[in-house]
């Protein structure tokens, strides 16, 4: 695996290069932030918290096949993989990014409906909507290694190194053991005390937890600790509805390259894929 450049920036904006500092000037450090955590709380009480709104700014637009019904997006080792939906239609596909065309694919059963997908290891881990069942595939072969059962439907899922991260249309994103696949915590997502619903496809960017919202267009950032909301990425410049087919083909599908530092987004029979990059709202 390569190595991440330095020299580039990140599409949250910050910067990737880590300072070294000796042992005196680590106390030193650590006095000020100290201090100045203090009076920034001191300063913060008075003033108005609400979660930061984001635009989005396109880098690069890529093609999209417009009958892929996205349910799930990532992109891991130089490589796109696309979960899909509908049932006789639901697919698991390994995709070029440059020319949109399908390069692997594997179908599920005609009966069930396709939803997230998440890479763990060297395996891919595929949602289903309301059949209760997940799928471990080989993320080489797409060979079917293991199904697990879960309880409530499926829609996204991501991880954070640790768990993997599941959502189910909503307010709650359940954490689960990669192993057993048992639940091990809960988190409630908030905004400004306000449950947050229809949470769907998930991507675990930089320490935080994106969420799409089912028939919103915008992109929840979740702190993976609290559960609050700590910005919305408002995306309705990138496919006008006015443009859509139909009232289905929503943003839905998520995906960061960590090793490039390349945040992609597209949504459900779109005919393009946008990498782009976050600037706060003026």
């Amino acid at each position: 695996m390569r190595k991440k450049d330095p020299s580039r920036t990140s599409p949250l904006g910050a910067a990737s290069r880590s300072p070294v500092f000796t042992p005196r000037a680590r106390w030193i450090l650590l006095a000020t932030v100290i201090l100045g955590a203090i009076g920034l709380g001191v300063w913060a009480s008075g003033r108005d918290t609400r979660p930061q709104v984001y635009v989005a700014h396109v880098v690069r637009e890529y093609p999209h096949d417009p009958a892929a019904y996205t349910q799930g997006l990532i992109f891991v080792d130089g490589q796109l993989y696309e979960g899909t939906g509908k049932k006789g239609q639901s697919t698991l596909r390994r995709v070029d990014l440059q020319t949109g065309k399908v390069q692997q694919q594997i179908s599920l059963d005609r009966r069930i409906f396709g939803e997230g997908i998440a890479a763990w290891e060297d395996t891919i881990v595929q949602l289903t909507w309301q059949a209760n069942v997940g799928m471990v595939y080989d993320r080489k072969t797409f060979e079917l290694r293991q199904k697990f059962r879960y309880s409530g439907e499926g829609w996204g899922i991501t991880h954070d190194g640790r768990h993997l991260i599941v959502s189910d249309g909503t307010s709650t994103l359940r954490f689960l053991d990669p192993k057993s696949f048992k639940v091990v915590r809960r988190l409630t997502v908030r905004s400004g005390g306000s449950r947050i619903r229809h949470l769907n496809e998930l991507e675990f960017v930089e320490g935080e937890i994106f969420a799409n919202v089912w028939y919103k267009d915008y992109i929840l950032r979740i702190s993976p600790n609290s559960g609050e909301v700590t910005g919305y990425l408002d995306l309705s410049r990138l496919w006008p509805q006015n443009q859509r087919p139909d009232k289905e083909a929503v943003l839905n599908g998520i995906a960061y390259d960590e090793v490039g530092q390349r945040l992609f987004v597209t949504g459900k029979n779109w005919p393009r894929l946008y990498e782009i990059r976050l600037l706060p709202q003026p």
